[in-house]
Parts: structure tokens; C-alpha cells; sequence
């Protein structure tokens, strides 16, 4: 029984009740020790019943170090399932859990680890909990989530995020505050935020407290002891049951310990009364992670004690053997209490009788490691196979091994190596400041050139996390240029390349001309990315360069060469929008996105995705756009790439603007700019995109002054040479000359002119026309812009050819022309209203009826019926109308198949119909 946990019950009652229902929930139930949170998952447990299936483990503090340990205890009754993923999420799981030989899961050219390997591991806990939900609810209990590690934390919350109408109730519980025992393991989950509904469970109620009291000692308990223990419990439950215990029939003396210590204290006691050899099993129990008892009881008896040895802690409750043969402690602070009071000397003996019962694998490899106390040659070499695995599943850790690896070295050159390695991985994990550290200690070692190369590498990864753009681009260079091998140098400079573009202008430059003349052999993979870079940029930079292939055939002399696709080329679909080649970007984009879906490397498709979705937008394809980056940017939140976070919010504001949605642009755009990653000071990535969907915004809603300053800034300021600021020098000039300042535009357009020359497209020369036709001289206004209109012809780009017509058809009206403007006026009214446009086709329509024209209220054209569906409900509806089943589209959305059926439940009717084989015809 629970005492003053109404509200507690109340809220777990609603998230079993939505799992009966085919709903699926999450909640997170944060507080200090003691307070009663483990209580909470065994009555949850309770409460469900035999509806529900019931998965249930917890966090270790001796596993934080070991990648998915957490995870695969609590799917284990799962594996049998496993059939049922898809293949990629399917390989990376099995490989995750060593069920399976560790190449990576996405196949021939998929990439190793990463992003994507623990976005195939999390989508796969994600499928396999919706597979045992199947048949019954799942509720699924996650317990001492601050001790959990961070892989297995990781995946838990990608799945939780995509949760929707699986019938699956996640409930977790993770300890709040410090003090001994306590605290922040590898995971860092005590005091991160994890973006999930919490439930902060407080101390009890002074009449609450007093009946659990009562309960626990009876009512002969003096009032004397019964105040002293009320104030010293302060209301929590875990001390109202333990400290009677550790007082006795005295009152606890005064003291100004913390109450955990007290608690462990307390613990201490109860240990100390069992006999030694107890105490000796109750140890190996306590440092062999998961209390199984086929390795405890063997390992204990290395040690000289026999299973008869635990009846005694069973008997005074401290702990339980469950039905699946693991030995579980009465509360973690237990465990704790344990290993605490242990002497060195004993905890090193029993991790190394845990180590030689264990087959061999990453759990004894890490037990040797915490019982050795020399130099090891084998056992290092064992560590850094672990590091290698741990990176290449995705899983965190890999620093943590080769940490460990090294300080066990005996030769200092490997010593050295490993700690370079070391540095890497805690880079690659997002530990930077351990990554800095680890990098100045193996710099202090060492005089090897590629060593200090590839640490200033590790520097300069930091440096760009944290903002400092300038700094980071400066060590790549220098790296670059420290003599080592062109195979590294040119690594180096493509993430350069990327760095600068934050800085500026001449950093790119610079960075460009040195992959230019960078001695690569024809032969080597990255040898056309290089040549292509240089070529696709600096001419939008105002600088000479090659001659420009196109992308296709540098990205298949690229792959002939045996670059990784679509790693590698990722880059390659990003420069064609420089120089205006949107439709290289279109199809390269597309077929990349396409094959990462097929090989699972997923974590490289926010990138791609923000490439394509741009070239669709730009083709006037903005309902595409959309649905490509609302899907991109789900995957970017998942895998926690801030950047493309921010850069894809940034784009969705603009499509917002587009069609007139004033709030949602503005809450879009403030998150874009708000969103800059937890270690940095930089300015938000996405912030030319968010600037350019405000001023478009303020242009469409006649706001011209607003638009016209910050347009002014995106196109004079640092990021003027981006993609996106490029393109707004059309609207800086419509507004400046709407202001009468037409001034402000003129340096812009003269840079807008010399791109355009040099990208030599169609439409770049048509939207130059137009701004020549705004800046005027007057006289050439009509010249100009017919010219852009017949360009606009075989551009493709319908909302810009719009708007050339209306501002034609302004221009005509103004000059007393008005017969000659209707029919560039209705042209522009039917377009935007055909791209729902509507602050664009209200001006028209505006334009039309001041030519003495009727003006329909809404064109002809009558929206389409998908208009009101969801970018996702659009997204499965489109893919169902294809003949792909449920499960096909949900392993290529990397949903549940359930999800996929409810967001087609949602669509019938907003479509009007009635079930799938009406799909192809209404869509």
C-alpha cells in the first residue's frame, strides 16, 4: 500500500489507461533517493494486471561504461521478434547486443556507427516494443535511468519520442540530486534534460508520513523517537522504513549528514550484521551488474562461499532471487551501500572472480579492467577491440575503452595512439571538454606529425560545437598543411570547407584553393569531390575556377574510385545549389536519400534532406519541400544534429511565410534561431533561413520597411555568400524600392548580377531582369520584364514566374495600362492559389480589382484534396497509393506499422474516402 501518492497513481492510471485504449505514452518520474519512485513502478506493475505484457530492468552503475547493456536486458523477452524489423534496424540490433558479427547494418557502403547506427538501434527498439505490444498492452518500466548508459538511454528516447499508437506505456524513473552513491554516471541522466512528460514525486505529507511510520514500527514506538525520526525522514519514504531500522528502539543522535549518507549508513548497519561470507556474495551481487545467478553464484565461489550463504540475506529482506534467476537488492542505495563500504583490495578480487566466469566478451574485458592494477598488454588490446565495436554499433563508450586502454599500455607509442583514439571518441560522443583533455595528454607525448594533425582535428571539432568558427577553421588548416598524407589532408579540409562557410567568405576561399591544389592521385576516392568543391563554389564567389562537370558524373567517377555512398557525396548534393544547379541537386538528392533508406544510413539524411527540400522550393514544389523536412527534421531531433535542427525549423518557417501562416512562421523562426546545440555559443545554423522566412513574410503582408532591413542585413552581413541570402537579393530589391531606397538594394544586386553570370541559368537571368526592371530606369522597365517572363518559361519556377507577372502587371497599372496588366494579374492570381499562397494571391487579387476588373474571391482552381492532411498523413497516404503496404511504409519512415495504420485512419476522411484503393485516383 501507498501512502499520499494520489496524484502519482492518478497520472500512471492515464497512461495505462491510453495503452488499453491503442494509445502509447511516456512518463518519467524524477525525484531524490528514497523517495518512493521504485514504489511507483511496482504498483504500476500492479495496477496493469494480466492485460498488459510487462518488460521491465533497470540502470547499473557498473554498466554505464558498457554500450546497450541496459537496453538488452530490458528486450530480452523480445529477441524472439526480432524477425519481424527490418533489416537494417534488425543487423544493427543484433550487432548492438552481440548477437551478431559487428559490420555495419546498412550492407555494402553503409556507414559505420554514428548517428546512423544508433538511429537503426533506436528505430528498432521502437519496432520491436510495437511487436510486443501486437497482441496485448506493453508496459514497458525503465527504472534508475540516471545509472543507465548512454547508448541504451539514447535509443530509449528516440523510441519515446516516436511513440504514437502502438499501445505501449513507457514509465521511467531516474534519481534527482548527489551525495555518495548518487549522481551522474556516463549517461549523464540525473540532471539532463531528456525532453520527456516528467512527474516530480515530492516528499510525503507530515499525516502521510506519520501512518507509513506507524506501519513500519507499530504503535509502541516513544513520540520522543517517533518526532525525532519524522524530522529526520523529512517526509521521505525510503528513510521512514530504514532508519527505524538503523536506530533501534534510540532516537537518531543529531547530524548534519545529508540524508542519503544517512541512508547509506543505515545500510551499512544491516550489512555489517550478516555473517562475512554473506557479506562476500552480497559484494560479487553488487559489482556483477546484472545479479544473475549463474555467474554470481560461481564467482562467489571462487572466493570460498557457497549459494547456502545468501539464505541470510534473504531472510532479513535485503534481497530477492526472482523467478529469472537474478538477484535483485531491496533498493539501489543498497547496492550502493555495498560496494561502498567495500575495501579496495575486495572489490578488485571479486570483479576478477566475476571476469573468470563470464565468457569472453566486452563485460569480462571491463571486469579485468577494473581488477587490474598493472600494465597489460592483452587486456589493453582487449579494451580497444571493445572501443572499436562500441564505436561502429554507434553505441557510447568507445573513449571510455581506449581511455582505459591506454593507461593499461605498456609501450608509451601504442599508449599514445589509444589516447589519440581516445580523444576521437569522446569527440565523436559530444564530450568535449574530456576530448580537449584527453588531446592535450596525448600531444604531451608525442611529436608525430599526424598525431598533432589529428588532435588539432579533435580541437578544432570542439571549437566549432562551441562557436568558435574562426578558431576551429584555423587548426583544420593547419593540420591540413602539416606535411601529413593528402588521404587525411583532404578529410580535413571538406570539414573545413564546412567550418569556414560559418566564418565567411575568405575562409572558404581559402579553404577551396587549398583542396585545389592538393596532390591527390587521380585514382583516390575523394579525388573528384575535391576538383568539384572548388569548381561549384568560387565562381558564386566571384573568383575563377574549372571548368564544372556535372554532379552525376562526378558522383559516379567518385564512386568508381570507392567513396562511400551516400557519405560521401553528401557534400557533392549540397555545393550544386551554390551555383544554381537546383536540378543536379533535385536528382542527386533524391537517388541519395532514396539509397540511404535502402542501406540504413539514416544519419546522414537530415543533411541530404535539407539539400533536397531547398531544390524542391525553389522549384516551386512547396508542399514536397515540406513534407521532406518535417520528415528530416524529426530524424535531425533524433539524432541530435543541432544544426540541421535549426537549419530545417529555419526552412519550414519559410514555407510558413509562403502561404501566410503568421504565427507558425514566427514560432518556427524563433525556434530555428533559438536552436544552437547544449556546448556552444555560435549563432543559431539556421539563421539566414529564418531571416529570409521573416522578411518574405513582412513582404507578402505589405511590411516593406520590416522586410527591407532584414534583408539588408542577411545580404551585406557575414552569411551573405549562403545559399539562402543569395537568393533573398530578389525580394531586398523589391522592398527598397517600395520603401523609395531603391539604394539599399544596389551592392547586393550587383553581387546578385555576377552570380547570376556565372550560375547561367534561365530563371537566375530572369529574376536579375526583374530587378532591373524594380531599379529602374523606367524606360527599360517593360523590356526588362517580358524578358524575365519569356525566361520564366522554361524555368520551372512557378511562384517566382508569379510574382515577376504581378509586379509586371503592378507596373502596367500604374502606368494607366490596365487592360494590358489583367491578364499578367490573373495569371499570377491562378498560380499562387494553385501553391496556396495566400498573401501573395490576396495582393493579386487586390492588383486585379483595381484595373476595374472583377476579382474572384478564390480562383478557379479548386484546392487539392490533400491540402488538409498532415505532412505525414500526405506523406503515408502518397506511399500507400504507391501499393506499399503498412510494414513497407513504416520501415521506410521509420515508424511503427500501427502508427502507419492510424495516420491512414485520419486521412480517409479528410479525403473522403473510404480505404486505400481510392488513394491513387484521389490523390
Amino acid at each position: 500500500m501507498l501512502y499520499g501518492r494520489d496524484n502519482e497513481q492518478a497520472a500512471v492510471d492515464r497512461l495505462l489507461d491510453g495503452a488499453r485504449a491503442g494509445r502509447s505514452g511516456v512518463l518519467l518520474l524524477r525525484g531524490e533517493a528514497g523517495i518512493g519512485k521504485t514504489a511507483l513502478l511496482d504498483d504500476a506493475v500492479a495496477r496493469a494486471g494480466e492485460t498488459f505484457r510487462v518488460i521491465r530492468a533497470a540502470g547499473v552503475e557498473y554498466e554505464a561504461e558498457l554500450p546497450y547493456a541496459g537496453l538488452s536486458l530490458l528486450l530480452a523477452p523480445g529477441l524472439d521478434r526480432l524477425d519481424a524489423l527490418p533489416g537494417p534496424q534488425r543487423r544493427a540490433l543484433e550487432a548492438a547486443f552481440g548477437l551478431a558479427d559487428g559490420g555495419p547494418s546498412g550492407g555494402e557502403g553503409g556507414s559505420a556507427g554514428g548517428p546512423a547506427e544508433r538511429l537503426l538501434v533506436g528505430l528498432a527498439t521502437l519496432g520491436l516494443l510495437a511487436e510486443l505490444a501486437s497482441d496485448q498492452p506493453l508496459l514497458c518500466v525503465l527504472d534508475d535511468v540516471q545509472w543507465l548508459d548512454r547508448a541504451s538511454l539514447d535509443a530509449l528516447l528516440l523510441a519515446a519520442r516516436r511513440l504514437q499508437a502502438e499501445g505501449v506505456a513507457l514509465l521511467l524513473a531516474s534519481r534527482t540530486g548527489g551525495g555518495p552513491g548518487v549522481g551522474a554516471s556516463a549517461g549523464g541522466a540525473p540532471e539532463r534534460g531528456l525532453g520527456l512528460p516528467e512527474l516530480e514525486v515530492t516528499a510525503l505529507a507530515e499525516a502521510d508520513a506519520t501512518r507509513l511510520l506507524a506501519r513500519r514500527t507499530g504503535p509502541e514506538l516513544p513520540a520522543t523517537v517517533r518526532d525525532r525520526l519524522l524530522a529526520e525522514a523529512a517526509g521521505n519514504p525510503l528513510a521512514l522504513t530504514e532508519l527505524p531500522v538503523a536506530a533501534g528502539p534510540q532516537a537518531l543522535a543529531p547530524g548534519g549528514l545529508p540524508l542519503t549518507s544517512r541512508l547509506l549508513i543505515a545500510f551499512h548497519g544491516q550489512v555489517t550484521g550478516l555473517p562475512a561470507a554473506t557479506q562476500t556474495l552480497l559484494l560479487v551481487a553488487a559489482a556483477e551488474e546484472r545479479g544473475e545467478v549463474d555467474v554470481v553464484l560461481p564467482a562467489a565461489a571462487t572466493l570460498g562461499v557457497t549459494a547456502e550463504h545468501l539464505a541470510p540475506a534473504e531472510e532479513s529482506g535485503l534481497v530477492t532471487v526472482t523467478a529469472d534467476r537474478r538477484i535483485t537488492f531491496r533498493h539501489p542505495l543498497l547496492r550502493s551501500a555495498i560496494l561502498q563500504r567495500a575495501p579496495h583490495h575486495q572489490k578488485l578480487a571479486v570483479h576478477r572472480a566475476v571476469a573468470e566466469v563470464l565468457p569472453d566478451g566486452d563485460r569480462r574485458t571491463w571486469h579485468l579492467a577494473l581488477a587490474a592494477t598493472a600494465p597489460d598488454a592483452d587486456l589493453a588490446d582487449a579494451l580497444e577491440r571493445a572501443a572499436v565495436r562500441a564505436e561502429r554499433h554507434g553505441g557510447h563508450g568507445g573513449a571510455a575503452a581506449y581511455e582505459r586502454a591506454a593507461r593499461l599500455t605498456p609501450d608509451r607509442d601504442a599508449a599514445t595512439r589509444r589516447l589519440v583514439l581516445a580523444a576521437e571518441a569522446a569527440t565523436e560522443e559530444g564530450e568535449l571538454v574530456r576530448a580537449e583533455t584527453l588531446a592535450d595528454e596525448a600531444a604531451a607525448r608525442t611529436d608525430d606529425a599526424l598525431a598533432h594533425a589529428l588532435l588539432d582535428q579533435v580541437r578544432a571539432t570542439a571549437h566549432f560545437w562551441r562557436g568558435s568558427h574562426p578558431t576551429a577553421y584555423r587548426l583544420l588548416l593547419d593540420a591540413a598543411g602539416s606535411g601529413i598524407d593528402p588521404s587525411y589532408a583532404a578529410r580535413m579540409l571538406f570539414q573545413a570547407f564546412h567550418t569556414a562557410w560559418y566564418a565567411g567568405e575568405e575562409p572558404v576561399i581559402a579553404v577551396l584553393d587549398r583542396l585545389a591544389a592538393l596532390p591527390l592521385a587521380d585514382g583516390h576516392p575523394l579525388a573528384p569531390l575535391a576538383r568539384h568543391l572548388p569548381a561549384a563554389v568560387l565562381p558564386a564567389l566571384g573568383r575563377p575556377a574549372a571548368p564544372l562537370p556535372p554532379v552525376r558524373e562526378t558522383a559516379e567517377a567518385a564512386r568508381r574510385a570507392g567513396a562511400e555512398s551516400p557519405v560521401d557525396l553528401v557534400q557533392l548534393c549540397g555545393a550544386t545549389l551554390i551555383l544554381g544547379r537546383d536540378e543536379e541537386t533535385a536528382e542527386l538528392g533524391g537517388e541519395l536519400v532514396a539509397e540511404a533508406r535502402a542501406k540504413g544510413t539514416v544519419g546522414v539524411m537530415p543533411t541530404l534532406q535539407f539539400f533536397l527540400a531547398e531544390a524542391e522550393l525553389f522549384h516551386g514544389r512547396h508542399r514536397d519541400a515540406e513534407l521532406t523536412a518535417t520528415e528530416a527534421l524529426a530524424l535531425a531531433r533524433d539524432t541530435g544534429q543541432h544544426q540541421w535542427v535549426s537549419q530545417l525549423t529555419a526552412l519550414l518557417a519559410y514555407v510558413a511565410a509562403l502561404d501566410g501562416r503568421t504565427d507558425q512562421c514566427a514560432e518556427l523562426a524563433a525556434t530555428a534561431l533559438a536552436t544552437t546545440g547544449p556546448q556552444t555559443a555560435a549563432t543559431a545554423a539556421g539563421l539566414p533561413w529564418a531571416h529570409w522566412a521573416l522578411a518574405l513574410l513582412d513582404l507578402g503582408q505589405g511590411r516593406a520597411g520590416d522586410a527591407a532591413d532584414r534583408l539588408h542585413t542577411l545580404t551585406t552581413g557575414p552569411h551573405r555568400h549562403h545559399v539562402s541570402a543569395t537568393r533573398a537579393v530578389p525580394d531586398l530589391v523589391e522592398a527598397a524600392v517600395r520603401l523609395g531606397t531603391p539604394d539599399r538594394a544596389a551592392e547586393p544586386y550587383e553581387r546578385f548580377a555576377r552570380w547570376a553570370a556565372a550560375a547561367d541559368r534561365p530563371w537566375a537571368e530572369a529574376l536579375r531582369l526583374r530587378c532591373q526592371a524594380l531599379l529602374g530606369p523606367d524606360e527599360l522597365a517593360e523590356a526588362a520584364y517580358r524578358a524575365a517572363l519569356d525566361l520564366h518559361e522554361s524555368g520551372h519556377r512557378p511562384f517566382e514566374q508569379a510574382r515577376t507577372a504581378l509586379l509586371y502587371g503592378e507596373w502596367l497599372r500604374r502606368t494607366r495600362r490596365r487592360t494590358d496588366a489583367r491578364p499578367h494579374l490573373r495569371a499570377a492570381l491562378e498560380t499562387f492559389d494553385r501553391l496556396a499562397a495566400h498573401p501573395w494571391a490576396a495582393r493579386a487579387r487586390t492588383e486585379l480589382s483595381a484595373t476595374g476588373s472583377p476579382a474572384p474571391t478564390t480562383s478557379g482552381t479548386a484546392p487539392a484534396a490533400h491540402t488538409s492532411l498532415t505532412p505525414q498523413e500526405l506523406q503515408i497516404a502518397r506511399l500507400a497509393a504507391r501499393g506499399l503496404t503498412n510494414r513497407d511504409i513504416a520501415a521506410q519512415l521509420f515508424l511503427s506499422p500501427r502508427t502507419v495504420a492510424h495516420h491512414l485512419y485520419k486521412a480517409y476522411p479528410k479525403l473522403d474516402i473510404t480505404s486505400r484503393t481510392e488513394l491513387p485516383t484521389t490523390l
